[in-house]
This record gives structure tokens, sequence and C-alpha cells, in this order.
């Protein structure tokens, strides 16, 4: 189990408080804790002290131009793929200095209460035990958790740092990946090595090619060395050398490949002019998505390319990389959590329909046909959703959610099976995948799937049947294996009948149906859930609010709920949010909530409890008195007390509520 924010604080204060480092932490953090204390860190540093000056940050940026520009391409990349996940991407120099700090607005957030902003300086003797000054010290990859920090500032993040060399094997900076430490994956640390692997790549591609094509056998290990697809061409288009990786990808032998027209050796068919044009053109390319055919292959991939230009500006060529696009996406949805976060645990209720619902969705889960949910909205038909993916043997594969009927008409086709480059104006360059593949090995979860245009229900018809996809604009189907998950607070057989629904796909989707009840159909429910979310929401909120009043759960038992119990938890949210007391009480509530009573039982405290008597004579008395002086007087109370009675039971305090006579 994920320890909480307060049990890491309380593991970092007992290792400072009992000396015991020495014994609970790995060799290398020990090590680094007994230098920390050499250098005379203060461990209860709050924030990061050493920032550099401006002026010095800008000398240090232009002395490392050169590196900065082959690397920020990268950290950029590895941003893109650690987006929302609160993770923040940073590159230090060799000092420990950070150059670069991409985030999210959650991530940056976070980092911002340590200073870990660019121009602070993150080496052992600045800022003892961290990933960033570790992984400069030990000259290796690392990954420095939660207490193992030296300073109480970073207690609740997981940092993960890999060093970045030169030719000579200097350690030239650090590229780390920092976020909160329940958020971090066991491949988190993969990614940064593989991040900071490429920027290596990168330099020495860069620095071979100064140094002309003339060393082959050095240029051939430098190709050879790259994970990537690797191919260059001269000014005519014919290749001068090619990496093993680049020939098995394109599947052509590497030796009978050199000197031939990379034109010629694809094919020039149509399929591939898109690849052949980027490959012609003068300009840089980075990760442009292309689909290569070579035979009765076609090979999904991105395309970098980075022209090759002489002193006196003259065309010398091309260096290409390609690298497979479904193994590159594969494993950053293995790299990255899917945002389903819901799993059977945290569905509560012990309704009979309920529980039987529950029971079918544990089913579902273990197969991989279709499931439909019906249910009025409100009733948690997505959370039921994120359950059966994560139930599943899909659960560490991406979850994929789309609202049919929140998506413009026009729209919804472009977001389903995505759209190639120049499908339509404002077409992204490059195109763009759709969910179906961005769901591949994992789940689609169809929301709203009745509000679903008729002529795109064709579409889903055919690619539910053949599991492969086209983009919009495109000419070459893309196979895909995804779970669908749909669902509707529609009736669909109507929906059928009315010619407002396909016929054959609702048969397609009407394999493992899940009928949710509604919450006025779960009355011995409401009470559960109602506490459920109390405890959750005050929490959250940092607010002492216990209990409900007996007169506001009658409230909520007589009320319909007609938004389920989406409604119900943000009703108590409300509440929770205006409570000045322990007690959520009626006056507390929406006034609809309140209306749903007979007049004579709204706003009067239930008296067959001792709470519920001493609040109807307090609010009684109240409005019998011309002032509280006189209530309390009545009361036998001081007005302290009668003040502190009037917040426990929500009687505003610069009114009177009118009671029952």
């Amino acid at each position: 189990m994920v320890p909480t924010s307060g049990e890491m604080l309380s593991l970092w204060k007992q290792l400072w408080k009992t000396r015991s480092w020495r014994d609970r932490l790995r060799p290398e953090i020990k090590n680094s804790w007994e230098r920390s204390v050499s250098y005379g860190v203060d461990p209860y540093l709050k924030k990061n002290p050493k920032i550099l000056p401006f002026e010095e940050m800008n000398r240090k940026r232009q002395e490392l131009q050169e590196f900065l520009s082959v690397a920020l391409p990268t950290v950029q990349n590895l941003f893109e793929f650690v987006k929302g996940t609160g993770f923040v991407v940073a590159l230090a120099d060799g000092e420990g200095t950070l150059l670069v700090v991409l985030g999210d607005e959650e991530g940056l957030e976070f980092i911002a209460r340590a200073n870990f902003i660019e121009g602070t300086r993150w080496s052992e003797d600045v800022m003892g035990t961290n990933a960033v000054g570790l992984s400069l010290v030990e000259g290796k990859p690392v990954q420095v958790y939660g207490y193992e920090h030296y300073c109480i500032c970073a207690y609740n993040a997981a940092c993960s740092a890999a060093p970045i060399r030169d030719a000579q094997g200097n350690i030239i900076g650090v590229l780390d990946l920092t976020g909160p430490f329940h958020k971090v994956h066991y491949h988190t640390l993969g990614m940064v090595v593989a991040g900071a692997h490429a920027i290596q790549t990168q330099l020495a591609l860069k620095r071979a090619l100064k140094e002309t094509l003339a060393a082959s056998q050095r240029k051939a290990a430098i190709m050879e060395a790259v994970s990537e697809g690797l191919l260059v061409t001269d000014e005519f288009g014919y290749i001068t050398d090619i990496n093993r990786a680049a020939a098995s990808l394109l599947r052509v032998d590497a030796n009978s490949a050199i000197g031939q027209n990379l034109a010629k050796l694809l094919g020039e068919v149509e399929a591939n002019y898109h690849f052949i044009n980027l490959v012609r053109a003068r300009q840089p390319a980075v990760d442009v998505p292309s689909t290569i055919t070579t035979g009765s292959r076609k090979l999904s991939c991105t395309v970098t390319i980075s022209p090759l230009v002489d002193p006196q500006g003259s065309d010398q060529g091309r260096v290409v990389v390609l690298r497979d696009y479904k193994r590159t996406c594969r494993l950053v949805r293995q790299m990255i959590s899917a945002p389903a976060q819901i799993t059977f645990d945290d569905l509560v209720g012990k309704d009979p329909r309920f529980l039987q619902a529950i029971s079918q969705a544990r089913a579902a889960a273990a197969s991989n046909s279709t499931v439909l949910l019906l249910g009025e909205s409100g009733t948690g038909k997505d959370l039921f959703a994120q359950a059966i993916h994560n139930a599943s043997p899909r659960r560490h594969q991406p979850f994929v959610a789309i609202n049919c009927g929140a998506i413009p008409r026009e729209l919804i086709t472009s977001e389903l099976f995505g759209y190639e480059e120049g499908a339509f104006t404002g077409a992204k360059r490059g195109g763009n995948p759709g969910k179906f593949e961005l769901a591949d090995q994992g789940t689609l979860f169809l929301d709203e799937i009745a509000e679903m245009p008729l002529e795109l229900q064709t579409n889903l018809l055919r690619v539910l049947e053949d599991r492969r996809v086209m983009r919009v604009g495109g000419k070459e189907y893309i196979p895909v294996n995804v779970r669908i998950i749909a669902a509707t607070n529609k009736d669909l057989a109507a929906e059928v009948e009315k010619g407002n629904f396909r016929r054959d796909l609702y048969y397609r989707l009407n394999v493992m149906v899940i009928t949710l009840p509604p919450l006025r159909e779960r009355s011995q429910d409401i009470e559960v859930l109602a506490q459920y979310f109390l405890r959750r929401i005050a929490e959250k909120l940092g607010k002492k609010v216990e209990a409900f009043s007996p007169h506001t759960m009658t409230i909520f038992q007589n009320y319909p709920w007609p938004g389920n119990v989406r409604e119900l938890q943000n009703v108590i949210e409300r509440a929770v949010n205006l409570a000045t007391g322990e007690l959520i009480t009626p006056d507390l509530l929406p006034d609809s909530l309140r209306e749903s009573l007979p007049n004579e039982d709204r706003d009067f405290p239930d008296t067959s409890t001792i709470r519920g008597a001493e609040e109807y004579v307090i609010r009684k008395c109240l409005q019998n008195c011309k002032n509280k002086s006189q209530a309390a007087r009545e009361l036998r109370i001081s007005r302290t007390t009668l003040y502190r009675k009037m917040r426990e039971y929500g009687i505003p305090l610069g009114q009177r509520r009118p009671s029952r006579n």
C-alpha cells in the first residue's frame, strides 16, 4: 500500500529523530546522507536557497547553447509523454544547476514549494541527498523516493535522474523526472535513462557529422549503437549509410541498400509519397508521423530528419531517424499509468440490485466482450467502466474515454478515428491519432453512445467487426485491439424503434448489459453513500465536519434524487463548504431538498433525540426572545455557550429561524 503524505513525513522525521539512517537506508542513500551531514546542509530547509542571478543564468545558457539545442527536443518529447501526470521534466548542467524545467500547472505548483525551478542548484553540498546531486556523484541513474531525500522540502517527492556524458565520458548534465511520490511508476527511471541515452545519441550524431563521414569504422559503430532506425542519404536521395535497425524496419538488406536510391528502393507508390517528400525537402523534421509501405507491409513510424549542409550552405544530404510508432506508443502507455483510477473497492452500496450490478461487472471484467452500461445520469456508469477496466487483463494498458454527446457533430469522426495531415483546414501537421489508436491494447469507453450520429454509427460498427480504423483523409487501415465499454441513459431498444439508433449496432453492443439502479430505488444506500462522501470531502477540504443531523438524513431519505449519486455528492460538498460546526444541518442544504418535505416538516429538528430536542428548544427560545442575551437568560446558559450551540446546530448567528408552533 502506498503511504500517505503524512506517513511519508513521519518516516523522514523518524530517521532524523532516531539517527537510524545508517541501518535503514540503501547504501548509496546512506553514504549520501553522511556526505550531506559533512557539508553542513540544513535538513529542515523548506526551499532551495541557491538561485543564480539572472545575468549569470543567461551567461551559463549561452555557454551551454550547443548542449541545450541538442537536449531540448528530447526534454520536450519526454514532457509530452508525462503531461497530465503531475511530473515535471528537468535538465541540469554538470554542476546540478537546473537549466530547463517543463511541467503542467499541477507539476509546476508541486515543485514550486521547494524552489525546484530554473536557476537553482541541486548538488549535494547545497541540498543534500536528491536525485540530481546523487546522479552527479554516483555517475549512474538513480531514483530517490520520498523520505530518502535529505531535506524536508522534498519528503513528498519521487525523483529519477540519469547522467548525460560527452564523448570523453565526462558528465555534462543530468536529466530528471520529479513528481509526487505516490504517482511514481517503476518505469519512470527507465524513461529518464532512455531520454538521457537519446540526448547522448544526438550529441554523438552531431559530433560524428561534424567530423565528416571519413571515419567510417567509428561512424558505423555509432550508428549501430542507436536503437532507432538510422539512415543517411546524399543530396540526390541515394543511401550512403544505414544501420541494422533501419534495415530491419524497412525489410531490406543493409549491404545491398547502400548506393540505392531511397525512393526506388521503397517503391514510389502513392502510399510512400509523404515519407519520400519529407526526405527530399531541405527542411528539418522532428518526430513526424508517417506510413511507409514495403511490399505488403505497412510501417507506421515517426520520422526525424536533419539536413546535411556544408559551411558554404550547400546541400549534402539527409540524416533520417525512424522510430516504430506502435512500439513507441506501447512503451509510453506501459510507462505511464492509465487515467482509470476507480476500482470495485471504491463502489459503495449494499442494495441488492446494486450488488448484482457489481457482480455482473466483475464477470464482465474477466472477459473481452463488449459491455453496455445502462442507467440514469449520475448513477456512476463512468465509475463502473473504470472499475471493469482496472479489474481486467488490460488494466496495465490505456483507458480512453470519450463523451459522444459532448463533442460537436463535425468533430466526433476525427476524434474517434484520427486524421491525416491536410485532411481538412486546420489539421495538425503530421496528422493526429484518434481515440481508437490511443486505446490500442486497452479499453475505449463510449459514454452517451445514444447521442452518436447515425452516419458515424456505421463506421463504428465496421471498426467493431473488422478491428481496424482508417483516419479521416487516410488511405490505409490501421489494426487496433480495443475492448469497448459503452454507456447511455436512454432506452436503446426504444431508440432503435424510433430510427435514432442502428439495429445492427445495438445488437453488436448488447452483449453484456449491466443496469445501474437510480439512487431513489436504493434507499438503504443513501445513508451509506452520504457518510462515505462526508468523510472524503471533509478530509479533502480540511474541515472537521463529522455527521448529519437526524432531520438532514430524513430529508435525504425523502428526496427523489433526480441527479442520483452525483447530485448527492455535490449536495454534501456544498454543505461541508458552508458548515461552521461539526454537523450537517438542514439549513446547509439547497432549497430544492428542503422543499421536498411537507411544509410542517421543513427546518424542524428531530426531537426524538437529545440533540434534536436541544436544537428545538434553542430555536424556539430564539424565536420568542427579543435578542440573544434574553434567550441566553431564558435558557440559563452564557451567551458564549449560546453562540457555540448555534454554530453547532447551523443556526445563523444574524437571524432567528422560524420553527413549528
